[in-house]
Formats: structure tokens, C-alpha cells, sequence
């Protein structure tokens, strides 16, 4: 299936005294760029949700957020006074910066909006229970299953839209034929009117065989076929594996090479221009390919 480096997931684990928020959101890179933003809480198993999120991810700018709340009544959990100061504070000063009023009418808001920030509360047991740590490893797996199911939706949308732009590289292609046997006579005859204009004596078979040879060497039958099984294999790749993105952008290489030799031996107006609708299709497909996971 074909997934699309970008995605979000998000998943809550609702305990007695807790509510654990986990949130990821994947753009495109050529690698996996990795950033978590983990409470001290949870930092003795930030190294396993890492391993956890990698090898889901596989590529791509991750961005992971975990944080909780604290619910009703909870004896081991306490404020942080100094990051809840430190937090009003600097809204304080950034209201002032805006020309916003501060008074006491902002304070029951702005204190709620401090309460969920990160590492304000703070569970006080040094200990956490094993059944919050597996609350928290679920919530982060659910919100990988629910980044995965926008991935792949996202990747149907870009999958359609690359073999769509495939099939018009291969109409393209189909459409050249009538233009290039035109251009193999208009060229026999151009040749002859330009020898038969200079009044010069030729042997008529050397002069056949001249024009059969440099007539060869504009052929555009082994790139078009080239042309053709790339199309077929890009296809097939993209039916067949998971995690192509990189192989399907060998292909799109490979492709634009037989496109660019077909254009330097177009030598005809109008298959040159069918050559530019074919390299238009393939720099949009290159592009598309970047989101490719």
C-alpha cells in the first residue's frame, strides 16, 4: 500500500486521576528526523516510544507530543510553582508587548491555560505504576494507527494522481508514431531537393544507403519502448510494495533519460512538443514522489 509521508494521529489514555495526550504529525524528508517533546514524568521511556515510533514512521519529519492533566482529586499530584510562575509571567509580558490589557478579569483564563502546559503538574510518587506506563504506550500506538490510516488516504490520493500522469506520458508517446513516419519522408525529401538543387551527380544507392544510416540514428523506437516498460514497472511497483517512494523516484530517473533522448532526436516540430508534455507530466510526478513514503 502506498503511503503518503504526511499524517497526524492523535490518542488520549484516560486513568483515574489522569488524562494522557499523545499527538504525532509526520511531513516529508529523505530520512527520519525524529522529535520528541516527553514530560519528565515519562523520560524513563522516551527510549522505548522512540523505538516504538520509528519503526511505524520509517521516514520523515516526526513531530511527537505527549502531555497530561491531572483529573478530580489526585493526593500524589502537585504544581510546579517556579514553571507556573515562569509560564504567567512571560504571558503577562506578552500581553503587555501587544498592547493587551492585563488585569485581574485574564487571570482565571490564563491560569487554566498555564495548568496545561508542559511540567506545571507533577505527579510527586518517584514510581509510576506499570498500568500508566502501558495506558501510555497504547495511547501512543493508537495514535501511530490513526497517523497510519491518514498516511495511506493520503497516499491513495497521490498514487491516483501519479498513474494518471504515467497514462498521459504513455498517450504522449503513442501519439508521436503518425509524426514520426511523416518526419522520415519529409527528411528523405528534404535531402534529395537539397542535392538536386546543388545539380551534383550521386550514385543513387550510395545516397540510399547515406540516408538509410543517418535516418537510423533518429530512430526513436528502443526509447519509446524503454519508455514504455518503465511505465509498466512503475506500476507494478507501486501495486506490489510498501515504502517505494525511493525506487518509484529511480524510475521517474530513469524515465526522464529516454524522454530526453527522444527529444534530441524529435527533430519535428510537433513531437518536440509532445517531448515537453512528457517532461511537464514527469516534473510533476518527481515532485509528488517527495511526499511519497
Amino acid at each position: 500500500m502506498i503511503k503518503s509521508m504526511t499524517g497526524y494521529g492523535k490518542a488520549e489514555a484516560v486513568l483515574e486521576h489522569k488524562k494522557i495526550t499523545v499527538e504525532i504529525r509526520s511531513l516529508n524528508s529523505k530520512q527520519l528526523d525524529l522529535s520528541m517533546r516527553v514530560p519528565s514524568l515519562y523520560r524513563q521511556s522516551e527510549y522505548e516510544i522512540r523505538n516504538l515510533v520509528a519503526k511505524r514512521a520509517l521516514r520523515g519529519k516526526v513531530d511527537v507530543y505527549i502531555s497530561y492533566e491531572a483529573i478530580g482529586r489526585a493526593g500524589s499530584v502537585a504544581l510546579n510553582r517556579e514553571a507556573f510562575g515562569d509560564y504567567l509571567a512571560q504571558l503577562r509580558d506578552i500581553a503587555v508587548e501587544n498592547g493587551l490589557s492585563w488585569n485581574d478579569a485574564m487571570a482565571p483564563a490564563a491560569m487554566a491555560a498555564v495548568l496545561r502546559l508542559p511540567d506545571v503538574v507533577q505527579n510527586e510518587a518517584t514510581d509510576i505504576p506499570d498500568e500508566e506506563i502501558a495506558a501510555l504506550k497504547g495511547a501512543v500506538t493508537e495514535a501511530l494507527d490513526r497517523m497510519d490510516a491518514f498516511r495511506a488516504q493520503e497516499g491513495a490520493i497521490l498514487i491516483a494522481d501519479l498513474l494518471g500522469r504515467i497514462d498521459r506520458i504513455e498517450r504522449l508517446k503513442n501519439d508521436i508514431l503518425p509524426y514520426e513516419k511523416a518526419r522520415t519522408e519529409t527528411i528523405r525529401n528534404r535531402i534529395r531537393e537539397n542535392i538536386e538543387s546543388l545539380g551534383i551527380a550521386v550514385d543513387g544507392n550510395r545516397l540510399e544507403q547515406e540516408m538509410i544510416y543517418y535516418l537510423e540514428k533518429l530512430d526513436v523506437t528502443e526509447e519509446k519502448v524503454r519508455l514504455q516498460n518503465h511505465c509498466d514497472y512503475f506500476r507494478e511497483v507501486s501495486r506490489s510494495e510498501e515504502g517505494v517512494g525511493r525506487k518509484l523516484g529511480f524510475i521517474a530517473q530513469e524515465m526522464g533519460r529516454e524522454i530526453n533522448t527522444l527529444g534530441s532526436k524529435a527533430n519535428e516540430a510537433t513531437m518536440q512538443k509532445m517531448v515537453v508534455g512528457m517532461k511537464d507530466e514527469l516534473e510533476k510526478i518527481k515532485e509528488q514522489l517527495l511526499n511519497i513514503l
